[in-house]
């Protein structure tokens, strides 16, 4: 059988329209989908930053909370002397401090009433 040929000239660029016009229909469609794939990607890498940033703030505020609630450290109360200390030595040192002037008239006679009184 013999194929029928479609009128020529004319034919040839019916079918070569509608060939381009296929390949540019699938183009565009492919260039939809790919569009719509990195816009997605993109949907789904900012919503993952959001859930970082979200996680970084409520640990920090879970760190201040934290702090808060926390006592205050409570001050070191002053090691009672030693047993074995002699009583006169410290007397001289609190003296030495006096006369070097780095405790004035009130500050000895306080800690020596200490020392002395216990």
């Amino acid at each position: 059988m013999r194929r029928m040929r479609r009128g020529g000239l004319i034919g040839a660029a019916a079918t070569t329209a509608v060939v381009v016009g296929t390949a540019g229909a699938v183009s565009h469609r492919q260039q939809q989908k790919y569009a719509g794939q990195q816009a997605s990607a993109d949907q789904q890498a900012q919503t993952e930053q959001l859930a970082q940033q979200q996680a970084m703030q409520q640990q920090q505020i879970d760190a201040m909370q934290q702090q808060q609630a926390a006592p205050p450290p409570v001050a070191a109360a002053p090691a009672p002397p030693a047993a074995g200390t002699d009583l006169t030595a410290q007397l001289q040192q609190l003296a030495q401090l006096h006369t070097a002037g780095v405790l004035s008239d009130e500050e000895f006679a306080a800690a020596k009433a200490k020392l002395l009184g216990g």
